[in-house]
């Protein structure tokens, strides 16, 4: 099969169309015959050697894919061979095939396109495992998402609005900004022109908000602390701006603040697996029913995946970015 791999660490230009064996199954595991697969920064983590790969895991980079079922024990499973799916995969996402764990797999919401199905598993598991599982927003409390126009961003507005949440964004650009609010967001914020600290807490009536989803870490962890609510929950999930920071323990002491952190790749199939049960409940049918939809930017052909990464890497997109496979 053909695939894309990353010959050495580095820019852009060291993922390159290549030849590949086809995928070996493990036990529990089906094979895809790839139609489109998600970008996310993970894979560009992983192609400049700052994201290892996990044991056992393809050295492909692409942790979502959409595609036909070709083979596979689906035993005991409401698959059957030639179903359309998306997976959330450990890797090897670029390539005409690719094996996913059978408990990984979600039907392709109706309505939606192979592309769009694509841009689905990455963002929607760690939404959905950080935001309602890992920090329990819930009744009506308030969120704020930092980085509203990535794909995580975008998705998190849209789910967390849908659930009946308040939600504020961060974003680089008033044109990103104001896209946020299109999105859901009561409120886009300009982070090159405005404090979100000021704004939240002037939107709040001083009373900051109950969950943050961080994906910059570095030195908007103190800013975060004083933007959350007594109470409020900081949940970190990429270190864009840097892995150090102060922090004001008593702040946390005092306030009862929780600031927690996970990554999703390595957890175990059996951990990715409730997630899907809680998709399937939830959000599959706001996908289903146009309450929340897919954010596509641009489409790549599968051998223009430098030219996908350049563009991620740009952050000028809204939404997701997403490889054709022919």
């Amino acid at each position: 099969m053909q695939a894309i791999e990353i010959t050495h660490p580095g820019a852009p230009e060291v993922l390159v169309l290549c030849e590949r064996p086809m995928p070996t199954l493990k036990p529990g595991e089906v094979l895809i015959k790839v139609q489109a697969a998600g970008i996310n920064r993970p894979d560009v983590l992983q192609r400049t050697g700052n994201y290892p790969v996990p044991p056992g895991a393809s050295d492909l980079p692409g942790l979502e894919v959409a595609g036909e079922i070709v083979d596979g024990d689906l035993s005991g499973s409401t698959f059957k061979r030639g179903d359309l799916v998306c997976a959330l995969v450990q890797g090897g996402g670029y390539a005409q095939f690719c094996a996913a764990p059978l408990a990984q797999c979600l039907p392709i919401p109706k309505g939606l396109s192979a592309v769009e199905a694509a841009s689905l598993p990455e963002t929607f598991f760690t939404v959905w495992s950080n935001v309602f599982d890992r920090v329990g927003l819930s009744g009506d409390e308030t969120l704020l998402v930092q980085g509203g126009t990535s794909g995580i961003g975008v998705t998190a507005i849209q789910l967390a609005t849908a659930l009946g949440h308040r939600v504020f964004a961060t974003a680089g650009s008033e044109e990103k900004a104001r896209a946020c609010e299109t999105l859901g967001a009561v409120r886009g914020i300009n982070y090159r022109t405005e404090d979100f600290v000021t704004v939240v807490k002037e939107a709040t009536g001083g009373r900051g908000v109950d969950v943050i989803l961080d994906m910059v870490g570095g030195d908007y962890l103190p800013r975060e602390i004083k933007c959350l609510a007594d109470d409020g929950r900081l949940a970190i999930i990429a270190l864009l701006g840097g892995a150090r920071a102060e922090l004001d323990m008593g702040q946390l002491l005092r306030r009862r603040l929780t600031v927690t952190g996970s990554t999703l790749r390595p957890r175990p199939i059996a951990f990715k697996a409730a997630i899907v049960a809680k998709l399937i409940k939830h959000v599959w049918p706001l996908l289903e029913s146009g309450k929340i939809k897919p954010v596509i930017y641009k489409t790549f052909p599968f051998e223009q995946a430098a030219a996908a990464h350049t563009l991620m890497e740009s952050s000028l997109h809204v939404g997701k970015i997403v490889l054709t496979v022919a």
